[in-house]
């Protein structure tokens, strides 16, 4: 129904200029200046109440004066007159703002308060605005540049979003040079207002762009920003880079943008999960983009590398060890076929080493038997230009091997004059070729993360496990009690107690305030007993003395209660003691100590953390981190990114631990992570693991009242899979019907529920002739946003394979937030059976629990059924419009 709400930024048909300006050097006079000289087909409109014209154009003396339509809005002035031009503006009609000015939130208290006062206008009239403190939009295919830049941009397929001008206007001279063509250009400055995830989501529909380059200095609204990027990564590559990885960097990127910035491992963690991929320098920016856009993709990470000279083997072997890239295994097959083509001397390894003198035949061979092993996912080729080499010849012979083969090839032809006619072959062949061997391997390394993190994306967890349910409610109630009590560390009871609430093992405990009752404690529990201070002031209770552990004799007890108390009155005088804890003493002589936790970002809230355990936590620093909700398999891949990880499977004379308990325990961490906001820090340290299971020997929970967001999972930047509204029902026949939320999975039943619908279904569906689902459209449809589209599927499973889709109902919200645009689907064996009004009925509710007022859509006027039931769900013809064809209706849901 309704176009993208940016389309006015990217795609305008009428520009003002507010600002413009004779005056060279002014960024009036740039920006009007690019938009005459880029080519606009547009009408442009000079602002100036100074002038009559400016540059040969006629100008206004305001927005009100222009007596004609305005998409949008340039401006170009001092800061403290732009809410006045905004009001104006909107009282015009104008449908877009692009404000370069800076002199906002960069600038301190009053700067943010202008910022907000016309981000503030902004949304009263509903006008999108980017910037403000940006240098503006560029549109090479239609010849909009709304930038000061000096350099201009060619037309190509590659967007550049970026929140620093300085940035863009460095990168977009070097691409002149180049000869590197962009479908967008986008310096979004402070991201008032349009920021990340809305640009995302207007390219990731731009059918210009096939893939994204972000550079990202902070995030201002982290469920915006990972929601386009989801959405925007679901359908074509996206490659970020990101400034302030170091502290000194982070001070700086805040002062340009005031944009919150987060901890830069929890950055690397979430766009992992949203499936696009990190470099870290531009020269990586570039490549990766180049890499990616071609369309070369790899089933695994494993790299074999063929190489004429060691050196470059070595050089690229070190490359991948450090991106943490595997070399190949070589099958036995394999090395046994290389021996019979090779010269006895070559290396028996990846790197296969074919030595200085190897001819056209030896790469071809060579690269053909590697290419067969089912142990390589993608090859390398590197070649050095020796005395008897052939570069040219030996470039035919690896294009002609990988012709026979669907796994990547990358070449990496070292030199200048010698090889660039191979290079050329490798271009026109649509082999990836590079400069150096660290290139190639780090291309490779691309394409193996961006396949790792696709796999992270189509991950669509729950809130709970499968397992059994947690008492949420009593875990809240222990809370709420330390809230009201002003306290925000909880006592060792009560973080045990929240721990065995999720079903997390915990060691049994007694807490004792004298040295008499911590001996009775220790033969109850029994000896050998561990003791340690029990303070809501005393977060760790090593560096005050307040840990006594493997106590065996009685006598020992009442010595050490005595100590310890001591101890920590000299050490620690202010603190609040509330006792001594005791605990049996866990021999448990296989067992691992692992720390898992949750701590709050500043910017993508909760996140879970896992790695070694014990005092020495800081030390070894084995730690890795991930966005909650986590499934096993988000869980697994967490565990094995640690160094911890190998020490967990069998090691020496320690049997294999248990795995799957140690998986249980992050899932629940991760179920109170979305289930209870108030938790700041969660820190299980340690946790044993071992053969048997796990156990938790001691916890510290930090708590804090919850913000005012009303949204069930609004602490969270991922909402989770909503399980809450699965539910059954029954066709007339007994037929069990599962409805539920799509999910990423069933991207093979709705392939093929569209496929099995006549012509007719699908035209009324799609409004267009439409065979099959495109993969772009395939992934669109079933991997979603939860938290700003649904899809709730009908569907018959008996628990086989056969699952059968009968129906499927979804909404887009607008970007009004207030509104959304539906579709009905339902299978033509499987209609008039009451389907699609429980599908839309409970979409409907879904709809108008997250606060959509009205829901809307286009209905075909030959499509007498959809409107007969859309009649009997309360919808009404909304209007008519210029198509007679396409009917619209409407309804209210709150």
């Amino acid at each position: 129904m309704q176009g993208h709400f940016l389309n006015k930024v990217f795609e305008p048909s009428s520009i003002a200029v507010i600002g413009a300006s004779e005056r060279e050097g002014s960024v009036g006079h740039q920006v009007l200046y690019n938009l005459v000289q880029g080519g606009f087909k547009g009408a442009i409109y000079p602002v100036n109440p100074a002038h009559d014209t400016v540059q040969g154009l006629p100008a206004f003396r305001s927005i009100s004066a222009i007596d004609r339509p305005v998409d949008l809005a340039v401006i170009a002035i001092p800061a403290r007159h732009i809410a006045g031009v905004m009001r104006e503006a909107g009282e015009h009609g104008v449908q877009a703002a692009l404000v370069l000015s800076a002199g906002f939130g960069e600038t301190g208290k009053a700067g943010v308060a202008r910022q907000r006062e016309i981000v503030d206008i902004a949304r009263t009239h509903g006008i999108p605005l980017v910037g403000p403190n940006c240098l503006g939009i560029m549109r090479p295919g239609i010849g909009l540049n709304a930038t000061f830049a000096r350099s201009g941009a060619r037309d190509g397929h590659v967007a550049l979003v970026a929140q620093s001008g300085a940035f863009c206007t460095a990168l977009l001279d070097w691409a002149d040079h180049e000869g590197f063509g962009f479908s967008a250009v986008a310096s979004l400055g402070a991201t008032a207002d349009i920021g990340f995830g809305q640009v995302l989501d207007y390219l990731a529909v731009d059918h210009q762009t096939r893939s994204i380059l972000l550079y990202v200095e902070g995030i201002t609204d982290a469920r915006s920003f990972l929601s386009g990027l989801r959405v925007a990564a679901r359908l074509k590559p996206v490659i970020v880079v990101k400034s302030g990885r170091s502290d000194i960097g982070t001070r700086a990127a805040v002062s340009h943008t005031g944009a919150l910035v987060g901890s830069d491992r929890v950055f690397d963690a979430a766009i992992h999960r949203a499936g696009a991929v990190r470099v870290h320098s531009v020269g990586e920016l570039l490549s990766a983009a180049t890499i990616l856009a071609s369309g070369t993709r790899v089933e695994g990470p494993r790299l074999a590398i063929v190489t004429n000279g060691g050196g470059p083997g070595v050089m690229a072997a070190d490359r991948a060890s450090d991106l943490n890239v595997p070399l190949a295994e070589l099958s036995e097959a394999s090395i046994a076929a290389l021996g019979k083509v090779l010269p006895p001397f070559w290396s028996h390894s990846d790197p296969v080493d074919i030595l200085g003198d190897a001819d056209p035949a030896r790469y071809g061979a060579a690269a053909d038997i590697i290419l067969s092993d089912h142990g390589v996912d993608g090859l390398l080729v590197l070649l050095t230009p020796q005395a008897m080499t052939n570069p040219t010849a030996c470039a035919e012979a690896v294009i002609e091997a990988s012709k026979k083969h669907a796994k990547p090839v990358l070449a990496c032809w070292m030199g200048e004059s010698l090889v660039a006619q191979g290079r050329r072959l490798f271009s026109a062949a649509g082999i990836p070729n590079f400069r150096s061997p660290e290139a190639g391997v780090n291309a490779f390394g691309y394409l193996a993360s961006y396949r790792r993190n696709q796999a992270a994306l189509l991950q669509a967890p729950g809130p709970l496990s499968t397992h059994r349910e947690p008492d949420v409610e009593g875990a809240q109630l222990i809370i709420e009690n330390a809230i009201g009590e002003r306290r925000e560390l909880l006592s060792s009871p009560e973080s045990r107690a929240i721990l065995n609430a999720f079903h997390i093992p915990t060691a049994p405990s007694m807490t004792v305030n004298s040295a008499a009752d911590a001996l009775v404690a220790a033969e109850t529990l029994g000896l050998p007993v561990a003791m340690k201070i029990n303070s809501p002031d005393i977060t760790h209770k090593s560096d005050v003395g307040g840990v006594r552990l493997n106590i065996r004799e009685p006598r020992t007890v009442r010595t050490a209660y005595r100590e310890m108390m001591d101890s920590v009155a000299r050490v620690a005088p202010n603190a609040r003691i509330i006792g001594v804890t005791i605990e049996p003493m866990m021999e448990r002589p296989n067992a691992r100590e692992i720390m898992v936790g949750i701590t709050r970002d500043a910017v993508f809230g909760p996140v879970i953390s896992f790695g070694a355990g014990g005092t020495a936590v800081e030390v070894f620093a084995d730690n890795q981190v991930a966005l909650p909700p986590l499934n096993e398999y988000l869980g697994r891949e967490l565990i094995g990114a640690t160094r911890m990880a190998r020490f967990l499977d069998r090691f020496r004379n320690l049997p294999r631990a248990d795995h799957e308990a140690l998986l249980n325990v992050l899932q629940r961490v991760s179920e109170m992570a979305c289930a209870l906001p108030e938790i700041l820090e969660l820190d299980i340290n340690p946790l044993l693991v071992d053969e048997d299971g796990v156990i938790a020997v001691d916890a510290r929970v930090v708590v804090a009242p919850p913000s005012n967001n009303i949204d069930r999972y609004g602490h969270m930047a991922i909402h989770p899979y909503p399980t809450e509204l699965v539910g059954n029902w029954q066709l007339p026949n007994g037929t069990e019907v599962v409805i539920r939320p799509i999910r990423p999975e069933d991207a093979e039943i709705e392939k093929a529920f569209v496929e099995n619908l006549s012509e007719e279904s699908r035209y009324f569906r799609f409004m267009q002739k439409l065979e099959k689902l495109t993969p772009l459209m395939l992934a669109r449809f079933t991997q979603i946003d939860y938290d700003r589209e649904m899809a709730l599927v009908a569907v018959v499973d008996d628990g086989s394979d056969a699952a059968e889709m009968l129906g499927v109902a979804r909404y887009v919200t607008n970007p009004d937030k207030a509104s959304c645009e539906f579709a009905l689907t339902v299978s033509d064996e499987h209609q008039r059976q009451g389907i699609g009004q429980q599908l839309m009925r409970r979409l409907m509710a879904v709809a108008r629990d997250r606060g959509i007022d009205i829901m809307e859509g286009e209905v075909l006027a030959t499509n007498r059924k959809m409107l007969a039931l859309t009649e009997r769900l309360g919808f009404r013809v909304a209007r008519g419009g210029d198509d007679m064809s396409v009917v619209q209706v409407r309804r209210h849901l709150i």
